[in-house]
């Protein structure tokens, strides 16, 4: 039986989402996410590197994006994968040299590919210079003020300062050994052990960073995702606070709140998560950008913050340009969920003259192709194991691709995950002895951790390592099935995960879909996500998510420009999501 709308064709009264005139790339770009260790290894010792991805840049502009975003490249002893730095102005050796990252720079830019590198705000390394300093210092030291050292509580100072505990498990605080050999002072980490965080009311902290960012810009990028934006300030006093917050989120009911089933605690409550203080910083940041002049050098938040209407305080107009939406990343496969997010959160950004950045899948999370095949609801951890209830891998492909189609329909900017235009499913059958994520090791196994999602990627079906390098290592594991999904198995294959990336990125842009005004479209069944798109290049399109058990009717006359999926005589099946124009 076919479904059909009573009245397909009837908006809303207005737009809850008005046009973009403004004209900046960052606004309605879509920027590919490069985790260096897994794209591409040029010198066979299993480990990505510089060399490799730019030796792999072409893929990216055959695949349509914008930009690119590399995740940390910088020296590091590698303690949680790069994000542990040691230095800001230089490339570690794993990954190659300064000279390297040059020349992936101007590679990019002779492809037409814009370049942002991560910056680690909130903590170093243990091993960087500064840290060392403070530790052969002292207590009380100019050098120990960088940082947040305390003494600790309890008679002989033997209890930690407060009763934080790490996003990573355990205590957030670590003693050391002072250099006569005494137990010493406390040093706040609200990750791992090596990676102690700054302080921030330190200006001498404020003045390095600014000065990094002038080293990178000088060299030619283009802008800056900033990790843990929300947590550089700390409030006064380092209270105690009850609740352990979990960055990533346990369930994929995290945007529930869209629909008030479930009110969000204000991230703000916690007094290491978004404290206003942290806005002064990014104005400061915003300034040197913008001395760059045009094109726009840009800064995207990391901010992991509730409700929306503070998450968009980071995109005022002269603070960061984007943040990650993952109110719609969290959000599950239910249509009136989708619908919500979407609106509340475009109503939001707009509120701060903002896009809405977009987002599905990234290095932090599970890949949304296993994500979508549990059903909604379905508690969602960190990490699967072979020991857990696994994904409907085809169905868990199907409502990705349509997801993915459904977000590059949306005005605003989008980010993709390596590997997910290959429709990459996550590695849920790892042995537990090739897990590196330091939360694995804190939580004793309890949370299998990230390295699911940073397997590396396959090139070529039939090489060794699918052709991630020249020899077959590789830093993890891949699964067999990864060849299946290999870039030489898909490109120019219609109906590819990877040739419907192509197409909605072409379509995308030639149809102005990222700048155009966004309504909902009425008269369809509560398992059905219909909005339509207006703008002066696209005219008017339909973009219709169906997420119920029956086929939906399309309007008369409309002409269907891309689909997640095949139609079936001309309706949308279940699980697909496709762009129409109208007449």
């Amino acid at each position: 039986m076919t479904r059909t709308a009573s009245h397909p064709a009837v908006r809303a009264a207005a737009p809850f989402h008005p046009a973009d005139h403004d004209d900046a790339w960052w606004r309605s770009a879509v920027i590919y996410q490069i985790y260096p260790r897994s794209w591409a290894d040029s010198d066979g010792d299993g480990m990505g590197d510089l060399p490799g991805i730019t030796a792999r840049l072409e893929h990216l502009q055959y695949l349509g994006v914008d930009a690119i975003w590399l995740s940390p490249f910088y020296t590091s002893p590698q303690a949680d994968a790069g994000y542990d730095v040691a230095d800001y102005r230089d490339v570690d050796p794993r990954f190659g040299a300064l000279a390297d990252a040059d020349a992936l720079l101007a590679r990019a830019h002779e492809l037409g590919l814009k370049v942002i590198v991560d910056l680690v705000p909130n903590h170093s390394s243990d091993e960087h210079a500064w840290f060392r300093a403070a530790l052969a210092a002292g207590p009380g030291s100019p050098e120990r003020d960088r940082y947040i050292f305390r003494d600790g509580r309890g008679p002989a100072g033997d209890e930690p300062p407060n009763n934080w505990d790490s996003v990573f498990g355990g205590s957030a605080w670590t003693r050391v050994t002072e250099a006569d050999g005494t137990p010493g002072q406390w040093y706040l980490h609200l990750f791992d052990p090596k990676q102690p965080d700054f302080n921030w009311d330190h200006d001498e902290v404020r003045a390095e960073f600014e000065s990094v960012l002038r080293f990178w810009l000088d060299r030619g990028v283009d802008g800056f995702r900033v990790d843990v934006a929300h947590g550089l300030v700390k409030q006064p006093g380092l209270p105690d606070w009850h609740n352990r917050t979990h960055m990533l989120g346990e369930t994929d009911e995290a945007a529930a709140h869209v629909l008030d089933k479930v009110k969000p605690q204000p991230t703000n409550l916690s007094p290491y998560w978004d404290q206003d203080g942290v806005h002064e910083i990014y104005r400061s940041w915003r300034r040197v950008l913008d001395s760059y002049g045009t094109p726009a050098r840009i800064l995207c938040a990391e901010a992991w913050v509730e409700p929306q209407e503070r998450a968009v305080l980071y995109t005022r107009p002269d603070e960061m340009h984007q943040a990650f939406n993952f109110d719609f990343l969290g959000t599950p496969w239910v249509a009136e969920d989708l619908v919500a997010v979407i609106e509340r959160s475009l109503e939001a950004a707009d509120s701060v003259g903002a896009p809405s950045t977009w987002v599905l899948s990234n290095h932090d999370v599970v890949r949304h192709a296993t994500r979508l095949g549990y059903a909604p609801g379905t508690k969602r951890k960190n990490g699967i194991g072979a020991d857990d209830p696994q994904p409907d891998r085809a169905r868990g492909l199907q409502r990705a691709r349509a997801a993915t189609t459904l977000m590059l329909g949306l005005p605003g900017g989008a980010y993709l995950y390596q590997g997910e235009e290959l429709g990459l499913p996550e590695s849920t059958t790892m042995p537990d002895e090739f897990r590196q994520d330091p939360t694995f090791v804190r939580t004793g196994g309890e949370e299998l951790g990230r390295d699911g999602c940073r397997v590396p990627i396959p090139w070529t079906k039939d090489a060794p390592g699918f052709g991630f390098g020249p020899s077959d290592r590789t830093w993890l594991p891949q699964p067999e099935v990864y060849g299946d999904y290999a870039v030489d198995q898909q490109r120019g294959v219609a109906g590819s995960t990877l040739e419907l990336y192509r197409t909605l990125l072409a379509t995308r842009a030639e149809l102005g879909l990222g700048r155009a005004s966004l309504a909902l479209v009425e008269g369809y069944a509560a398992d059905v996500v219909a909005l339509e798109a207006a703008g002066p290049e696209s005219g008017r399109v339909l973009v219709l998510a169906n997420l119920g058990d029956e086929a939906v009717e399309l309007p008369a006359g409309a002409d269907v420009v891309a689909a997640s999926g095949p139609l079936a005589d001309g309706r949308v099946p279940t699980d697909t999501t496709v762009w129409a124009r109208l007449a």
